[in-house]
């Protein structure tokens, strides 16, 4: 409903009071009516007025905002933490030790944000790049320009990291973000983000350019789901079911992403002191998180050889130094070689997020192939092989966001792909796919210049 209060839109996306109903047409539709947004109006319309002052930014303006938002970050790191710690404290009898760990913020990973906000701002300006340009035979000058999104919303989990993350990705593409992190991580969050808006104070730039909606009740998160007209774009991180429901409700475009059961196959032909190590990595460097390994294939031809290699490095040279153990769940060949726990009718479409790996022995890579292929969420597979040809095989045929070859799936990550710190991993194929970078997070627009042609 249009309203003589809100404030104005950027002059090229106004749209002249004609309604139908109590609406506008086109973009600036509200599918829900913003006398129903409670709880984030007053927050979608200061990122609305906010949008101006960004795109007034030259190139080297937003690369020293993003300096001073790392410095910040840095200087806060004492407030961060005792924020963190309260965060942690509550955390204690509700979830589990690796699920803490990815809320769990140290001096080490909080240098690791502000490096990654710094690693944002050395790469190349995504906005305003020529994508694409030729001439018509009646003399129009065709350019396809690079756009930001406008104002981009991310509802996440547990991980306070996202909170800087997609700021700095955000502010570096051109777009305002709305930050709606969970309840879990409420005080981090908040003083993650009080140092980001010190930057930007010292910039002289609206604080709605990076904001955080405080309430962390299920009414907030359905608010920006239903936003249409506010936000251009929702993208959801965390676990499966937070994913499901954004996808499931929102009518604001939105990006599936994160949920990973990820697979490792050990070839025939495999160099199997190579794959354990792999695999070690991949399932236990840091199981929580969605490039995790959650099954491993073994071909039926080195089963024998390679189950007694997981047990012993993943199972009792772990409890030998004091580390938890994986907990193998294995198929009834897998178990014929090696006692165990019997895999359940779920466990290999389960992203465990945990230390639980599901084991089961294949004849072939065309078997590997097809079972990924039927289980995967299309996140992360790797193939461990010394046969070329099996190796061409598999990268041609699994579809999937990252295939694998010799290789851990936790290299799956915007700051390991040279793309800076990301923005989150897209299991979908439109219009982002993998980890989602700068150029993942504009548009485009196309710019024709002419001398008087009419049609």
């Amino acid at each position: 409903m249009y309203r003589n209060d809100m404030p104005p839109f950027e002059p090229c996306c106004y749209l002249p009071p004609t309604f139908a109903g109590d609406k506008f047409p086109g973009r600036q539709s509200f599918d829900l009516d913003p006398a129903e947004l409670t709880v984030t109006r007053p927050l979608l319309e200061a990122a609305l007025a906010a949008k101006p002052a960004l795109a007034a930014l030259s190139t080297e303006e937003k690369k020293a905002v993003l300096a001073t938002m790392a410095d910040c970050l840095l200087a806060d790191t004492a407030a961060i933490l005792a924020a963190n710690a309260k965060d942690l404290e509550a955390a204690r009898e509700t979830i589990n030790p690796v699920m803490q760990d990815r809320l769990r913020l140290t001096e080490g990973r909080i240098a690791d944000m502000a490096k990654g906000i710094l690693e944002v701002a050395a790469l190349p300006d995504p906005v305003g790049r020529t994508l694409a340009s030729h001439t018509l035979p009646n003399g129009l000058e065709v350019n396809k320009v690079s756009v930001p999104l406008g104002v981009i919303a991310i509802i996440y989990e547990s991980r306070p990291n996202v909170t800087s993350d997609a700021a700095s990705l955000t502010f570096q593409a051109g777009s305002v973000c709305v930050l709606r992190g969970g309840k879990e991580s409420i005080h981090s969050n908040t003083a993650i983000v009080a140092a980001l808006h010190k930057a930007l104070d010292k910039h002289g730039l609206p604080q709605a350019l990076v904001s955080l909606v405080s309430d962390t009740s299920r009414a907030s998160a359905n608010e920006l789901m239903q936003a249409v007209g506010y936000i251009d774009l929702l993208i959801p991180r965390g676990g499966a079911s937070l994913i499901q429901t954004v996808v499931d409700k929102a009518k604001v475009p939105c990006i599936q992403t994160g949920t990973g059961i990820c697979h490792i196959y050990v070839d025939a032909a495999a160099d199997l002191d190579k794959a354990i190590t792999i695999l070690e990595n991949a399932k236990t460097s840091r199981p929580s998180v969605c490039n995790a390994a959650e099954v491993c294939l073994v071909n039926r031809q080195v089963a024998a050889d390679f189950l007694p290699m997981i047990r012993d490095r993943l199972g009792k040279a772990r409890h030998e130094k004091g580390l938890q153990p994986v907990e193998l769940r294995l198929d009834p060949e897998a178990l014929a070689i090696l006692p165990g726990i019997p895999a359940g009718y779920d466990d290999f479409d389960t992203e465990f997020l945990d230390y639980i790996l599901a084991v089961k022995v294949v004849e072939n890579v065309q078997e590997a192939i097809d079972h990924i292929n039927r289980h995967s969420t299309g996140h992360s597979e790797a193939i461990v092989t010394e046969d070329k040809a099996h190796a061409a095989l598999f990268t041609r045929l699994i579809d999937s966001a990252a295939v694998y070859v010799n290789a851990s799936t936790r290299f799956t990550d915007g700051g390991q792909f040279g793309l800076g710190c990301e923005m989150g991993i897209s299991t979908q194929k439109l219009h982002a796919r993998g980890p989602m970078g700068l150029e993942e997070l504009t548009s485009y627009k196309y710019v024709i210049t002419g001398d008087g042609q009419i049609r």
